[in-house]
């Protein structure tokens, strides 16, 4: 488990941390982030808030408020929200009218997913910045749409959050050779099915100063398969 052991502490209301930050809003952008963490765990935890100061209590309440293995990876990631909110690294912005905290340039990992082709299907990414360090980690579940759409929206989505975040520089990386190279023009778009999503993607890259597209195997692209599955998993399940 790679969530903080020292500043996460385990008490009679479950695991507990102080998050404290500069001001109210950096303590409000912290807890939206990790609001859509809770949605997309599906684990609504305990929380108080005091201008710039977040407290946040976890347990599973399905296991009678015990502190559990979905506990931990939620600290996990919330602290991996702690690291995007704070970290000044030398891929930070430093130009005018940007906010504190804010990245020039990061690393997007993207995959799509349908369980039929077409079928059941999510999309999945991770932002991450330049020591590869994970700012963001979101999965989304589209209902029925083939592998292709579900790839071509897991790009979209991430380019969108990516220009929420006021990064200026994109480093792609996917394992879907017809997605790279269709954004790159090396392939045509033939599908009329992916005729909007790439129109729309193409709009997004040109608000960036450079997005860069690069083809990387399967097992490279692990932690956006993830998402994938684990959004593909949640919905079945609920099913």
């Amino acid at each position: 488990m790679s969530y903080n052991q020292s500043m996460w502490k385990k008490t009679k209301h479950g695991l507990y941390k102080q998050f404290n930050f500069i001001n109210f809003r950096e303590a409000f952008e912290f807890m939206k982030r990790a609001a859509d963490i809770a949605e997309n765990y599906n684990h609504h935890f305990r929380w108080e808030n005091n201008w710039n100061v977040v407290q946040i209590w976890l347990s599973t309440h399905e296991e009678q408020n015990k502190i559990t293995d979905l506990d931990y990876r939620v600290a996990d990631a919330l602290d991996k929200i702690d690291i995007f909110n704070k970290a000044q690294s030398s891929d930070t912005l430093s130009e005018p009218g940007q906010q504190p905290g804010t990245y020039r340039k990061v690393k997007i990992y993207a995959d799509g997913g349908s369980r039929g082709n077409p079928g059941p299907s999510a999309s999945g990414y991770v932002v991450l910045d330049m020591n590869d360090n994970i700012l963001v980690d979101e999965g989304y579940y589209l209902g029925i749409t083939t592998n292709n759409q579900a790839e071509y929206t897991a790009l979209k989505i991430a380019l969108e959050k990516c220009l929420e975040m006021g990064v200026r520089e994109v480093d792609v990386y996917m394992d879907s050779l017809l997605v790279i190279n269709q954004m790159k023009g090396i392939f045509k778009v033939k599908n009329r099915d992916l005729w909007p999503l790439h129109d729309n993607i193409s709009s997004l890259v040109k608000k960036f100063n450079k997005v860069n597209f690069q083809h990387v195997p399967r097992e490279l692209n692990k932690l956006a398969d993830a998402a994938v599955n684990r959004e593909l998993d949640k919905k079945l399940s609920n099913s």
